[in-house]
C-alpha cells in the first residue's frame, strides 16, 4: 500500500540524518530527473537542516552519476543554489498552504478523491520545477562528454541490479515484506503507533495491490534509455553547432515531458490504476484510524508547517 501523503513530506528523521529513501532515488532518471527531484528534496521534510544543505546534497548525488569536471561543478553548484533560492521565494508558501489544508481535513474521514488531491498537487509542483530547472539542465548537459555518459550508463546498470535483486529475483515473500515494511514506516511516520488490525489492513492492501515489479522495471529502463539517447544526441550535436542552445533546451524539455508522462500507453494506464488504488487504500486506512492517531497526524503536519514558515521568514 502506498500512502499519498508521503509525496508531500519525507520522513524527517531520515533526511535530517542526510539520507533519502533508496527506492525513491532509484526511480529518478539520473542527471535530468534529479533536477526535478531537487524540489522534492527541498519541499518539506528537509527543513532547517537538510533544506539549506539541499544544493550540496543534490550536487554530490549528481556527481556520483557523472563525475563533473571543475567548470561543470562550479556551474551546477551555482544553478542548484539559484534553484533553491527560487524555490524558497516562490514555492514554500504553496507547501504551507497545502499543509494547512490537510490539517483541516485529517480530523475527518476522507474519500479517495480527497486522498488523490495530493497526487495532483505534487504533479503541478513537478511541472513548475521542471520549467524552472530546464535552462540550467540544458546548459549543463550541453557540456557533458561521452565518457561521462558512459559512467551514467554504468550507474544505471548498478541501480538496476539492486532493483532486480529486491523485486524481481527475490522470493515473492521477501519482496512483499519489503513493501510492507515501507508502507508501515510511512503510516507510522504520519499516524504514530499502529494497532494490529491496522497492520493487517496494510498487509491486505499490499497483497491486493496491482503493483507489477516487471512493468515498473520496464518503465525504468525506458526512461534510462530515453535519457541516454537524448544526452548522446546532444553531445554528438556539439557545442559549436548552429542553434545549439535552443536545440538542447527543446531536447531537455521533451525529456522532462516524457518523464512526467510516459509515452507508453500501457504504463500510463497501469500507473493511473495504481494511483487510484493507493488513494482508495489511504482513505480506507485513514478512516479506520482513531481520533488520537488523527491528532498525531495533524501534529506532524503542524510541525512541518512551522519549519517551513521559519524558512520562509528568512527570505
Amino acid at each position: 500500500m502506498r500512502f499519498p501523503l508521503r509525496f508531500l513530506c519525507f520522513n524527517r528523521s531520515r533526511l535530517e540524518a542526510g539520507t533519502e529513501n533508496r527506492d525513491r532515488k532509484s526511480r529518478i532518471i539520473g542527471l535530468l530527473g534529479l533536477l526535478l527531484a531537487t524540489a522534492l528534496l527541498q519541499a518539506c521534510a528537509t527543513v532547517k537542516i537538510a533544506y539549506n544543505q539541499a544544493p550540496d546534497l543534490a550536487y554530490w548525488y549528481l556527481d556520483g552519476y557523472m563525475d563533473f569536471d571543475g567548470a561543470q561543478s562550479t556551474q551546477l553548484r551555482n544553478d542548484l543554489a539559484k534553484l533553491q533560492t527560487w524555490h524558497r521565494q516562490t514555492e514554500l508558501q504553496g507547501y504551507i498552504d497545502a499543509l494547512q489544508k490537510w490539517q483541516a481535513k485529517l480530523p475527518d474521514e476522507l474519500d479517495a478523491a480527497h486522498a488523490c488531491e495530493i497526487f495532483s498537487d505534487v504533479r503541478r509542483k513537478l511541472v513548475a520545477v521542471s520549467g524552472q530547472a530546464e535552462p540550467a539542465a540544458a546548459a549543463l548537459v550541453g557540456t557533458l562528454s561521452a565518457a561521462q555518459l558512459a559512467q551514467l550508463e554504468n550507474k544505471f546498470s548498478k541501480i538496476n541490479a539492486e532493483y532486480r535483486e529486491a523485486y524481481l529475483e527475490a522470493a515473492p515473500k521477501a519482496s512483499r515484506n519489503k513493501r510492507y515494511k515501507q508502507a508501515v514506516s510511512r503510516a507510522h511516520m504520519l499516524y504514530g503507533q499502529l494497532e494490529e488490525p491496522q497492520l493487517a489492513e496494510i498487509g491486505l492492501a499490499i497483497d491486493q495491490s496491482r503493483f507489477d515489479a516487471a512493468l515498473s522495471y520496464a518503465e525504468r529502463l525506458r526512461r534510462q534509455r530515453d535519457a541516454l539517447q537524448t544526452l548522446r544526441t546532444i553531445v554528438a550535436f556539439g557545442p559549436a553547432a548552429p542553434n545549439q542552445r535552443e536545440t538542447t533546451r527543446v531536447a531537455v524539455r521533451g525529456l522532462f515531458g516524457r518523464w512526467l508522462n510516459s509515452p507508453d500507453a500501457g504504463y500510463r494506464l497501469y500507473a493511473d490504476a495504481l494511483t487510484q488504488d493507493s488513494c482508495k487504500s489511504f482513505s480506507r486506512f485513514h478512516n479506520n484510524t482513531s481520533a488520537a492517531q488523527r491528532r498525531h497526524a495533524v501534529k506532524t503536519l503542524v510541525g512541518y508547517e512551522q519549519d517551513l514558515k521559519a524558512l520562509l521568514a528568512k527570505n
